[in-house]
């Protein structure tokens, strides 16, 4: 009798990445509209914040280091602050 060996190969994990318009919201606003957002996502996910307040720089990724997320990116262009991070395992 010979035995066949199987081999599981998982499904490769689909992402998706989302943006989410904040500009012309001061604090905590961006962060409130960031923390909604992350929990219709799944673990994986990216989510980038387009901001004008210049707080999202020290805010978001605050707020990302306190709920088990992962600063991608934050950046200034053209007066513009955009804040990426991808979306921690306990989301959603």
């Amino acid at each position: 009798m010979k035995l066949l060996k199987l081999r599981y190969h998982a499904a490769p994990m689909s992402t998706r990445h989302d943006t989410i318009d904040c500009q012309r919201l001061l604090c905590p606003m961006p962060v409130i509209r960031v923390q909604d957002r992350v929990d219709a996502l799944s673990a994986g996910d990216t989510l980038t914040a387009v901001c004008t307040d210049p707080g999202v720089l020290q805010d978001i990724p605050a707020w990302c280091r306190i709920n088990g997320h992962q600063l991608l990116r934050a950046d200034s262009v053209d007066g513009e602050y955009l804040v990426t991070l991808r979306v921690g395992r306990d989301a959603g």
